[in-house]
């Protein structure tokens, strides 16, 4: 089981790091930035978890070798897209739908080892828990990610991110509690989070929200508030 989820890890931490430092190297920054942005991307959600748990000190200090690997794989994204600057510029749409993949991936591997790490700790019984350090894993570093660049995050304005990791890690749970191969159970949670992913971003499912247009703003002084100016989205 311990190689197993070092095997997730490893490729979750590939995938959050690359996925990091892709929005890293498109945001402008320099070869430190990059890195760090890719290392918090990766580790950042585990970080949380493992406070919110009471793990002292967090997991990721504990493990050099995954912190080595995310470090080069962010070294090799930015060298990959600093020799070849107007390639990356021109093929930013598909470096992103690139992107959306390995954010996928991560996504569904760091989601399924933090509901783990919450049974391994003793917490089977708390689902509300197991679905929190699932989610956090997940999502955490992505919301320093993008705080760190100036965004406002992904999970909170784009696709089905989120609830993507909540759903995976709720089906961890109860595939855990119920069967007896823990490789299966993972493997389920993650495909259901990775087409979850993928369909969400083909047919940009979104949930609901209000935005208010230019031309609202500036109704809604024309009118001395009269007119809402908020349009509500599917």
């Amino acid at each position: 089981m311990t190689e197993f989820i070092t095997v997730l890890e490893i490729i979750g931490t590939i995938a959050f790091s690359v996925s990091g430092a892709l929005i890293a190297s498109g945001a402008g920054l320099d070869i430190f930035g990059v890195v760090f942005v890719g290392c918090i991307t990766a580790f950042g959600g585990g970080m949380v978890r493992d406070i919110i748990l009471g793990i002292h000190l967090p997991m990721i200090f504990s493990n050099y070798i995954i912190f080595i690997i995310a470090v080069l794989s962010a070294i090799v994204v930015f060298v990959a897209a600093y020799i070849n600057k107007e390639k990356f510029k021109i093929f930013k749409s598909k470096i992103d739908n690139v992107n959306n993949y390995f954010d996928a991936v991560g996504l569904a591997a760091f989601s399924v080892i933090g509901a783990e790490v919450g049974f391994v700790h003793g917490y089977s019984d708390n689902v509300l828990l197991i679905l929190i350090a699932g989610m956090i894993t997940g999502v955490g570093g992505g919301i320093m990610r993008d705080i760190l660049i100036d965004t406002t995050p992904y999970v909170f304005k784009k696709h089905i991110y989120a609830l993507a990791s909540v759903f995976g890690s709720l089906l961890y749970y109860f595939l855990r509690q119920f069967l007896d191969n823990i490789s299966l159970a993972s493997a389920f949670a993650m495909l259901s989070v990775i087409l979850i992913r993928i369909l969400a971003t083909k047919y940009c499912w979104s949930l609901p929200k209000i935005v208010i247009s230019s031309s609202n703003e500036e109704n809604i002084k024309n009118t001395n508030g009269n007119n809402s100016g908020y349009e509500v989205l599917p």
